[in-house]
């Protein structure tokens, strides 16, 4: 799992880099062609990721329900996200790594419930999900890729 937390952890920082990057108004631009923009993009790493490691766990996580239902699979932006929220993310981009390390060496993940996602990947257990959730967010930080172009 060493790998796969340190994979995380360097796609995270590359996240977090946006923030230095880009204004309140380029984080809310959604460009023509484009259904989203660069803070949904961010806000759905984290949620997915709660999903991912502690819904199929059968636990809470950490976000609210709010921010969940802003940013789960299947939303788009709504309106502008202010700048304190854009804080927050920020936050929690970092925040959400080292309590799911934190949880995983305390060994708090004891079941797993198995799914497929919507993309069509099995996933059967936490080391799944984990590895999945990487995945999930590298295609993430590629269409940020390309949004930022546009910004």
């Amino acid at each position: 799992m060493e790998s796969v937390f340190k994979t995380w952890k360097t796609s995270r920082d590359l996240y977090l880099k946006f923030f230095d990057q880009y204004t309140v108004a380029q984080l809310n631009t959604i460009p023509k062609g484009f259904s989203n923009n660069l803070i949904w993009n961010i806000g759905h790493v984290i949620v997915a990721q709660q999903a991912l490691i502690y819904k199929n766990s059968g636990l809470d996580g950490y976000i609210s329900k709010d921010m969940f239902d802003l940013y789960k699979p299947g939303t788009f932006p709504t309106g502008r996200t202010s700048k304190e929220e854009i804080m927050q993310l920020q936050v929690l981009l970092m925040e959400m790594i080292e309590k799911t390390e934190e949880d995983f060496n305390k060994d708090v993940f004891k079941t797993f419930h198995s799914r497929m996602t919507g993309t069509g990947f099995h996933l059967g257990s936490l080391r799944d999900a984990f590895e999945f959730n990487n995945y999930h967010e590298g295609l993430h930080l590629g269409l940020m890729m390309n949004i930022r172009k546009f910004v």
